[in-house]
């Protein structure tokens, strides 16, 4: 599982930093969480392919998160894509996008399929055999999801050593990766564990994009291996938060501690401060695996 940080700053672009968008990639799918403005030039610059890109999540419609969007959309169009494009997104996103591409004549000639989101506890909006998608309400102005991407158990991996020695049929081993016993022509039952080895652990990451602090997602996100939450403020300008709804670093770590997860990544900073270090310093006194989000920074689980 490898997430990109595309953009990880909170309203406006800067020269060298953009707002919010990732990419992750997760048993062979290519999920992009967010796409605020200059998300296509960072996709260049990371050199991930458009085609690629099959489904879409935006936790919210303030611009910083999803104003890049309607010109990715367009620009699919003019590469000559075929398939399908699912957008998971607040009710209303529909409207937004294909308002823009009336007005410019500009339809798109590939379907385009959108999944509006109004739900106010967690759903699950994306599954197949590999990989599921819930939401995570949060806490902010307007109606905002985050995301919690899993891993599903893969197969068990065959111990050919094992297998060979017992001189077990080849037609069998499906059987055995499932989880099967197998009983041999004397009659001897082998259990699974005895010819296969454990596949890994299912990977797991939690995004939470603009949020006040809110102890309620502790449950959705336990034990997650990856925690992106935002954190625009630190303490000192915490009485910021109750207007704009947002969180701390502090905050932010607590979150990652009640909800024991292997690490915590903030993001979506306030351009105030001078250095990111800060935030880092001020999440390491609640919890101690803290890192932090950059432009084009990739992170592995």
């Amino acid at each position: 599982m490898k997430l990109t940080i595309l953009g990880c700053y909170s309203a406006t672009p800067r020269n060298l930093n953009n707002p919010t968008a990732q990419v992750l990639e997760i048993k062979n799918h290519l999920f992009l969480i967010d796409c605020g403005e200059g998300t296509q030039l960072q996709l260049r610059k990371m050199k991930i392919k458009f085609s690629r890109i099959k489904h879409i999540f935006i936790s919210h419609l303030h611009g910083d998160h999803f104003f890049g969007l309607p010109g990715l959309v367009s620009t699919f169009r003019l590469l000559g894509r075929e398939q399908e494009l699912h957008i998971y997104g607040p009710k209303g996103i529909k409207e937004a996008i294909t308002l823009l591409l009336k007005l410019g004549d500009s339809w798109t000639n590939y379907p385009l399929i959108f999944h509006e989101l109004t739900g106010t506890t967690s759903q699950t909006i994306f599954e197949d055999d590999k990989v599921s998608v819930k939401t995570i309400p949060l806490h902010h102005r307007v109606y905002t999801n985050g995301f919690l991407f899993q891993e599903k158990s893969s197969e068990r991996t065959l111990n050919i050593e094992a297998v060979s020695k017992l001189q077990i049929d080849k037609n069998q081993y499906n059987k055995i990766k499932k989880g099967q016993a197998v009983t041999l022509e004397n009659g001897t039952v082998i259990p699974n564990e005895k010819i296969t080895f454990d596949p890994a652990k299912p990977k797991s990451y939690a995004f939470c994009s603009d949020t006040a602090y809110k102890e309620e997602i502790v449950s959705i996100i336990a034990g997650t291996d990856l925690l992106y939450h935002e954190s625009t403020f630190l303490e000192t300008e915490k009485h910021l938060c109750a207007k704009t709804k947002h969180a701390t670093a502090k905050e932010a770590a607590t979150i990652a501690k009640k909800a024991n997860v292997g690490k915590l990544i903030l993001g979506h900073y306030s351009t105030r401060y001078k250095s990111l270090e800060l935030f880092r310093e001020e999440a390491k006194t609640i919890f101690e695996n803290v890192e932090l989000a950059e432009d084009g920074k990739s992170f592995l689980a």
